[in-house]
């Protein structure tokens, strides 16, 4: 690709970020062989990846990143703004699902039961 992105290209690509996303996060294909795709991974690293339209975007958009991007810099770049853009267009169009985000949960455990 050319140094200069056109709007075009980049908004092509954010969409199609999102739609690679969406479709390996939440739905069930044809014969629900995604969802039988998603339980192939379980509990595995790449199975909660699978569960998570955050980490999935970021994966998702590195390809579409070194394609466009003709420097690393504007591939890092367009890495995170490709996700990003994704994950905006899933909190307009979702149900509700990624609203906010995830609650950290912070666990400590007493000084006496560490014993």
């Amino acid at each position: 690709m050319d140094s200069n992105i056109s709007l075009a290209w980049l908004g092509a690509a954010v969409l199609a970020v999102w739609r690679l996303t969406h479709l390996f996060w939440g739905e069930d294909g044809p014969w629900a062989i995604l969802v039988r795709f998603r339980r192939l991974f379980g509990n595995s690293i790449a199975g909660k990846l699978l569960d998570c339209f955050y980490c999935l975007s970021l994966w998702v958009a590195v390809p579409f990143s070194y394609w466009l991007g003709t420097t690393w810099p504007k591939r890092a770049v367009l890495w995170l703004a490709l996700s990003g853009g994704a994950i905006l267009l899933e909190r307009i169009t979702g149900e509700g699902v990624l609203t906010k985000p995830p609650v950290a949960v912070w666990e400590e455990i007493p000084h006496e039961a560490k014993r």
